[in-house]
């Protein structure tokens, strides 16, 4: 099933309007009696639906257009949160770095809680991410990878778009658990990828838990 709401900050916003919206009412209803009620209900709901319609218009920006690389040279920009240590997106890293001078960018998205994201409380999730990050760059350049990495924007799309205002990325690749344990599937983040940026886009799915079967094995 697909979740309209396309963050976990989005849902909590949808949850503290929620709150507002039947509070209203209630309030309207008790000190008004049931038409005024009644009437709060058409208007609120009225401002909501028309507030809805217009953000969903305006949600798809401008395609970005990549920058061509020099012969013998591909930038890679890689967006990968929890995934980004797996070794199947280490391994499609090494593949399309092979006999060409290649440029790696690794973006880690800054995944962090609704509460605290309204709280401006980046502080937690950022560092988890450095931490990721520097980890699965360690092992790339161990493979002989010349990778550099950043922490990006907690939404994924985002970071990516960010990520492209100064790295002209020949691919990207976008790394998720499987499906039924990705929130990043959930919400379409590959889907939207594809259509908001003019870059070829590669989807690899890591299976962490998989993989330490494999080396419990």
């Amino acid at each position: 099933m697909i979740n309209p709401l396309r963050s976990e900050a989005e849902a909590f916003r949808f949850l503290i309007g929620a709150i507002v919206y039947f509070a209203a009412i209630a309030i309207a209803a008790v000190a008004g009696g049931r038409w005024a009620g009644l009437g709060v209900f058409i208007f609120l709901s009225a401002v909501v639906l028309a507030w809805w319609a217009r953000a969903r218009r305006a949600e798809r920006p401008e395609q970005t257009v990549p920058r061509p690389s020099a012969p013998g040279e591909r930038r890679i920009l890689v967006v990968a949160n929890e995934t980004v240590g797996g070794r199947t997106l280490r391994d499609l890293i090494q593949q399309r770095s092979e006999g060409v001078r290649a440029e790696v960018l690794v973006v880690t998205p800054a995944l962090n809680s609704p509460l605290r994201h309204w709280a401006s409380d980046e502080d937690g999730a950022r560092a988890a991410a450095q931490e990721r990050l520097d980890r699965s760059l360690g092992r790339l350049r161990g493979l002989g990878v010349q990778a550099r990495g950043a922490v990006g924007d907690g939404d994924p799309l985002q970071a990516m778009e960010d990520a492209l205002r100064t790295f002209g990325a020949d691919e990207i690749i976008i790394s998720t658990h499987p499906e039924g344990r990705s929130h990043w599937l959930e919400r379409g983040v590959v889907t939207k990828a594809r259509e908001r940026f003019a870059v070829p886009i590669t989807h690899v799915v890591v299976d962490l838990e998989a993989e330490r079967e494999e080396v419990r094995g």
